[in-house]
């Protein structure tokens, strides 16, 4: 059973975004026409066809449709003081969960059975609270312009795929700032590291068959280690390079990120200060 927190009534994003994503944030809004471009692409056909794609091939969670975890969602919502999503559950081998959202209309959430299967219910939570921290911080419509660049670019002209790389670089780099913040969100809802640290651990290496032998002391340790080895300057090239494709940070970043957040003075006033 997960525990109900102590609600963060009056939550602002930038209480919480990470300085990362609040500067690769800025760099995307002075890219001219960029707003533009999101509102022709992502128009009102886009939002009715996410909806039929999921309303025909998932489970909407509600209190009569999987009510734990609909009761679940309600509080991570709650805590962060948001409006819920719809959630979908729908059947897939990979485990994963993503968010959609356009601006002043219904978003919504959805989670594959393979990352349900995968994870505790804290867990769960967690990664619910991750996908809230993309509407609360206004992800979705850059993180939906991004993953359409990731399908198209490779059939778009010429010039047009140069101009689509470019930009598709620029929001892959926004993506991985983002997804810190998003982790800050999770740990909010838990108020355990180590909850939001074995979501990680999980998903860089988790099997049902095997996920109680896991450590999450060990995977701290493993991330120290990829810390260490990767500070000198060939190491960082290299790092660089492995990342440049990545929608996500490598998953020992994350989990050492948010490992010092967990100790920081300014996560401990968040949470002693903003709720009530």
């Amino acid at each position: 059973m997960v525990l109900f927190k102590q609600s963060l009534i009056g939550l602002k994003a930038d209480q919480f975004r990470h300085p990362l994503d609040l500067e690769a944030t800025r760099t995307l809004k002075k890219i001219p026409g960029l707003d533009l471009l999101i509102r022709s692409l992502l128009g009102s056909a886009a939002e009715q066809i996410f909806y039929l794609e999921n309303i025909s091939s998932g489970i909407l969670v509600g209190k009569n449709q999987l009510p734990q975890l609909h009761e679940l969602l309600q509080q991570a919502s709650l805590i962060l003081d948001l409006e819920p999503p719809q959630l979908y559950v729908r059947q897939h081998p990979s485990p994963n969960a993503y968010t959609f959202a356009m601006r002043g209309k219904q978003p919504f959430m959805v989670i594959h059975t393979a990352l349900l299967e995968l994870l505790t219910g804290e867990e769960i939570q967690a990664v619910m609270a991750h996908e809230l921290g993309h509407l609360k911080c206004d992800h979705s419509v850059y993180l939906t312009l991004a993953n359409l660049f990731v399908l198209a670019a490779g059939t778009l002209p010429f010039w047009g795929g140069i101009i689509a790389q470019s930009l598709q670089i620029q929001l892959m780099a926004w993506m991985r700032c983002a997804e810190f913040t998003c982790d800050r969100a999770a740990l909010l809802v838990t108020r355990d590291p180590k909850i939001v640290i074995s979501v990680l651990m999980k998903l860089a290496g988790g099997s049902p068959s095997f996920v109680n032998q896991l450590n999450i002391d060990a995977f701290l340790a493993q991330a120290r280690t990829y810390e260490t080895a990767s500070q000198s300057q060939l190491a960082e090239v290299l790092q660089q390079a492995q990342n440049l494709n990545l929608s996500h940070p490598v998953p020992v970043l994350r989990a050492r990120e948010i490992d010092r957040w967990s100790d920081s003075q300014g996560y401990q006033t968040l949470i002693r200060g903003v709720g009530v």
